[in-house]
């Protein structure tokens, strides 16, 4: 977006009210607050699930902008999905009751190497709770995790496999 039609097209939509001004001014919100002057200052694009966004700021030199993620991963509009539960992979009952559901779905979605952030994608839970169920598995010796460039990516180990098949079966 922002290579097609500039700051003005990047910023179109990423939440009420938010626009860019030009000569390095950023309205944030519908409000009658000033719009902020960032020349200079660095601006961070920041992708979530929830369904809202928000802005931060370390003024005069950071501000951040907290948008509602869209594509292959992202909710499709209108549909709400529980924490913990994507409509693409079923898990099975007893591997969720023996893991815990988060844990299960976790597990079963990692038959292909993911990062957290993926993770988080598909789970819709916050990073940090991704990352703990991620270290419990991993301190399980159920999965294992390699890095790809500045990623970190986690995949089933044959213990892992082995018991999400059994499971499955």
């Amino acid at each position: 977006m922002l290579a097609r039609g500039g700051w003005s097209a990047a910023l179109a939509g990423i939440g009420p009210g938010t626009r860019w001004l030009g000569e390095g001014r950023l309205r944030i919100n519908a409000h009658d607050s000033p719009p902020r002057d960032i020349t200079g200052a660095r601006l961070f694009f920041v992708p979530v699930t929830l369904r809202a966004g928000w802005v931060a700021w370390d003024e005069p030199y950071r501000y951040a902008l907290m948008y509602q993620c869209s594509g292959a991963l992202a909710a499709k509009p209108g549909a709400q999905a529980a924490i913990g539960q994507t409509a693409r992979v079923p898990v099975p009952e007893t591997l969720s009751a023996l893991l815990g559901p988060v844990r299960a779905r976790i597990l079963v979605l990692l038959d292909s190497p993911k990062s957290t952030t993926q993770l988080v994608a598909f789970t819709g839970l916050a990073l940090g709770s991704v990352g703990r169920h991620v270290q419990v598995l991993h301190a399980a010796g159920l999965l294992g995790r390699s890095r790809a460039g500045r990623s970190v990516l986690y995949y089933r180990t044959p213990a892992g496999d082995s018991l999400v098949a059994a499971q499955a079966g």
